[in-house]
C-alpha cells in the first residue's frame, strides 16, 4: 500500500512539473498574446488601482478631519465624523483643482504659447548677440564655438510648435481618460476611505492566519513605516513645491522676469525631485532668462532663486519635512542619481522614500545579528565559567 502511495505522489509530481513546463512554453511562445490578456486585465481594473491610489493620498488628511471631528460635542458630527472628513477633504480637493484650472493654468499655457511663438526669435538674437562679443571673450572659447556652429543652421521652432504640442497633450489625455474612468476610480477611492477600517482588518487577518506571529509584527511594522514615510514625503515634497513655486513666481514678477509663472510653476514642480531637480529647473530658468531679458537680469534671476531655494532648504523645508526620513545628502543624492537612471522622473521622485524603507530594513537586520552575535558570546562565556 506504501508503495502505491509513494509511486501516485511520484507520478502527481512528474505530471504537474510538465505541465509547468507546458504552461511556460506557451506562455513564452505566445508572449505577445499573453501580454495583451494581461494589458487587457489591468485595462479593466484600472480605475481601481487609480481609485486605490487617490484613497492613499487623502488617506491621512481624512483621518486628521476625522479625528477633528472626533472631538465636537455634537452627537451627530461624533457619529459622521467619518463621512465629515471624507467629504472634507474632497471639497478641499476639488477647490484646489479648480484654482489651477481656473487661475493658474491659464497663465502658465499663456507663457508657454509666447514663448515657443517667439523662441525662433530670441535665437536669433542670442546667436547675434554671442558674434557680436569680442574675440578675447571668455565665452568664445573652440568647445563653445563649435556648439554654436553645430546648431546655427537649425530651425529651433519646427520643434517648438504649440500645436504639435497641443496634439500631443490631447492624445495624452484620451489615453488616459479611455484607460481610467474617473468617475469610477473617484467612487472606488470614497468608498475605500469610508471602509478603510474593515480593509485594513481583513488583511491584518489574512497575514495573521498566513503567517507566524513574528512574521506578522514584522509585516505590520514595516507596513506601517512605510506606508508613513512614503506620505510624509509625498505631502511635504507637494506643499513644499507649491510654497517655493509661489514665492518665485512673487519674486521674479518684482523683477519683470519674462515668463515669471512660467518659470515659478517648473522650478516648483521640479523641486519636488529632491537636489537634482531644483538644479536642473533653476539652470534651464536661468538659460531662458538670458535669452528672453539678457544676461544681467539672468545673474539677478538665478541669485534671487538660489537665496530663496537656500531659505527654503534651511527653513521651511526642514520645518514641514521635519526629520521623518533622517537620510544623509549623499544617500538621497545616490538614491535621486540611480532612480532617474533606471525609472526616469517617477524614479527620482520615489527614490528617497524608497531608501529609506531600504534604511530602516538594513539598519534593523544589522541591529538583530549583532544582538544574535552578543547573545551567543553571553552564552560562550557562561559555558566557559560554568566548566
Amino acid at each position: 500500500m506504501d508503495k502505491v502511495k509513494n509511486d501516485w505522489k511520484k507520478w502527481t509530481y512528474w505530471f504537474l512539473l510538465a505541465v509547468a513546463i507546458i504552461i511556460v512554453f506557451n506562455i513564452f511562445n505566445n508572449f505577445g498574446t499573453v501580454m495583451e490578456v494581461v494589458g487587457g486585465f489591468f485595462n479593466i481594473i484600472a480605475p481601481f488601482l487609480v481609485g486605490i491610489f487617490i484613497a492613499y493620498l487623502l488617506y491621512m488628511p481624512c483621518r486628521k478631519f476625522e479625528d477633528t471631528y472626533r472631538k465636537f460635542k455634537s452627537k451627530f458630527i461624533k457619529k459622521h465624523a467619518r463621512a465629515l472628513g471624507i467629504i472634507t477633504v474632497y471639497i478641499i480637493v476639488l477647490a484646489i483643482i479648480s484654482i489651477i484650472i481656473g487661475i493658474i493654468l491659464p497663465v502658465v499655457i499663456e507663457s508657454v504659447t509666447d514663448l515657443l511663438n517667439n523662441i525662433q526669435h530670441y535665437y536669433e538674437v542670442t546667436i547675434d548677440n554671442y558674434n557680436a562679443l569680442p574675440e578675447g571673450s571668455l565665452l568664445k572659447s573652440d568647445f563653445v564655438n563649435d556648439i554654436i556652429q553645430s546648431i546655427q543652421h537649425i530651425d529651433i521652432k519646427q520643434y517648438f510648435q504649440m500645436d504639435k504640442i497641443l496634439e500631443y497633450v490631447i492624445t495624452a489625455v484620451q489615453a488616459v481618460t479611455g484607460i481610467v474612468d474617473v468617475f469610477v476610480a473617484l467612487i472606488v477611492s470614497i468608498y475605500i476611505l469610508a471602509e478603510r477600517t474593515k480593509i485594513i482588518a481583513f488583511f491584518k487577518k489574512m497575514i495573521a492566519a498566513l503567517f507566524k506571529e513574528r512574521t506578522y509584527k514584522n509585516i505590520d511594522k514595516y507596513f506601517n513605516n512605510s506606508n508613513e514615510i512614503f506620505f510624509k514625503f509625498i505631502a511635504s515634497q507637494f506643499l513644499d513645491a507649491v510654497i517655493v513655486g509661489t514665492l518665485i513666481t512673487i519674486a521674479l514678477t518684482i523683477m519683470k522676469v519674462r515668463y515669471a509663472p512660467l518659470l515659478g510653476f517648473f522650478i516648483g514642480l521640479f523641486n519636488m525631485i529632491p537636489f537634482i531637480g531644483a538644479i536642473i529647473a533653476t539652470a534651464i530658468s536661468a538659460l531662458i532668462t538670458l535669452i528672453t531679458g539678457g544676461l544681467n537680469q539672468a545673474i539677478w534671476m538665478l541669485i534671487v532663486s538660489i537665496i530663496l531655494q537656500q531659505i527654503d532648504a534651511n527653513i521651511i523645508n526642514p520645518k514641514i519635512v521635519g526629520q521623518s526620513l533622517k537620510i544623509s545628502p549623499l544617500l538621497v543624492l545616490f538614491a535621486v542619481t540611480v532612480g532617474g537612471a533606471y525609472f526616469g522622473i517617477l524614479g527620482m521622485f520615489l527614490a528617497v522614500p524608497v531608501i529609506a524603507v531600504i534604511r530602516i530594513l538594513i539598519d534593523d537586520y544589522l541591529n538583530y545579528k549583532l544582538a544574535v552575535k552578543k547573545r551567543n558570546k553571553l552564552k560562550k562565556e557562561k559555558i566557559l565559567e560554568n566548566e
